[in-house]
C-alpha cells in the first residue's frame, strides 16, 4: 500500500471516553509496523490531543496479534535512496518526541510483540503494562540494521548493560524480565490487561490535568540537567504550581477531608 493510500485508510482507530483517548495502531496483518502512513496518522492524532482541554490521558495499543513490530521493512526496502530513509527516521524521531512532549500522560497497552521501533514506542511511553506472554526486543543486529534510534529510548528506560545485551545479541526478553529491567511497569495475564490499564489510567485521570502536565514536563526536563540545575528548575516549578487554583483547591480539600474539584487552572 502506498503512503497516499495509507493516509486515507483507518491506520489509527481513536476512541475518546471519560477524558481518555485510546489510539489503536491498525495494521494487524503487518503487526502494526510503523509505515510512513501509520506514523503520519499517529502524529496527527497526538497533535490534536496535545491541543485538547478534555483529554486527560492517552492509551496506545495495537490491533491483531501484536503491539508493534517496528519499522515496515518492506517499505524500507522498496526505496533505496538516502532521502527516503532520512524521511522515515526523521518521522519516527518526531513521533517519539511528540509522545514525550505530549501534555497528557501516555500509557502503552502491550501484547504479543514489541520489537525495534515498537520497543522504542513502549520505552517512550510514560507508563506501560503488558501481557505476561509479550516479547520485547531490539533485534536489528540480526538483519544487519543496528537498532540505533530505538536504543535512544530504551537506553533511557533500562540499565546500560541490560540494553547493550539486547542490542548486541538481538535476543528477545519476556515480560517479567522487562518488568525487572524497568522497561514496563507491570506484566499481567491476557484476561487482566484491559482492567489493569483501566485501573491505572483511571487513577491518573482523576488528578488535576494542570498538575499532570506540569509534572510530566518537569520530569523529562530535569532528567537532562545537573543535580544543581535540576533542583533550581524544579523549585521554580513548585513555586509556579503553588500559585495555581488547583493547588489551592487540592490542599484545602486535603485539610477539609473532602474530594477536590479540579478546574485545570
Amino acid at each position: 500500500m502506498s503512503v497516499a493510500a495509507e493516509l486515507e485508510a483507518d491506520l489509527i482507530l481513536r476512541e475518546d471516553r471519560d477524558g481518555i483517548a485510546r489510539l489503536t495502531l491498525n495494521r494487524p496483518k503487518a503487526y502494526n509496523a510503523l509505515s510512513l502512513g501509520l506514523m503520519a496518522a499517529l502524529q496527527n492524532e497526538l497533535e490534536e490531543i496535545a491541543a485538547s482541554r478534555t483529554v486527560k490521558a492517552v492509551i496506545i495499543e495495537g490491533s491483531g496479534k501484536g503491539f508493534c513490530a517496528g519499522h515496515d521493512l518492506r517499505e524500507m526496502r522498496s526505496r533505496t535512496d538516502e532521502t527516503f530513509h532520512q524521511t522515515v527516521f526523521a518521522a519516527c524521531s518526531k513521533l517519539m518526541l511528540t509522545v514525550t512532549d505530549l501534555p497528557q500522560p501516555v500509557i502503552a497497552k502491550v501484547h504479543g510483540i514489541a520489537t525495534a521501533a515498537g520497543c522504542q514506542l513502549v520505552a517512550t511511553a510514560d507508563l506501560a503494562i503488558a501481557t505476561e506472554s509479550t516479547l520485547f526486543g531490539t533485534p536489528g543486529v540480526n538483519i544487519g540494521l543496528f537498532c540505533s534510534t530505538p536504543m535512544v529510548a530504551v537506553s533511557r528506560a533500562i540499565p546500560r548493560k541490560k540494553v547493550m545485551e539486547m542490542l548486541l545479541t538481538g535476543e528477545m526478553i519476556d515480560a517479567q524480565t522487562a518488568v525487572s529491567h524497568g522497561l514496563i511497569n507491570r506484566a499481567v495475564s491476557e484476561s487482566e490487561l484491559e482492567d489493569a490499564v483501566q485501573e491505572m489510567v483511571g487513577k491518573i485521570a482523576s488528578k488535576s490535568p494542570l498538575v499532570l502536565t506540569t509534572g510530566k514536563k518537569a520530569f523529562y526536563r530535569q532528567l537532562e540537567m545537573t543535580l544543581t540545575d535540576a533542583y533550581a528548575y524544579t523549585s521554580q516549578v513548585m513555586v509556579d504550581n503553588m500559585q495555581a487554583r488547583d493547588a489551592a483547591e487540592g490542599i484545602d480539600a486535603f485539610i477539609e477531608k473532602r474530594t477536590p474539584e479540579w478546574t485545570g487552572e
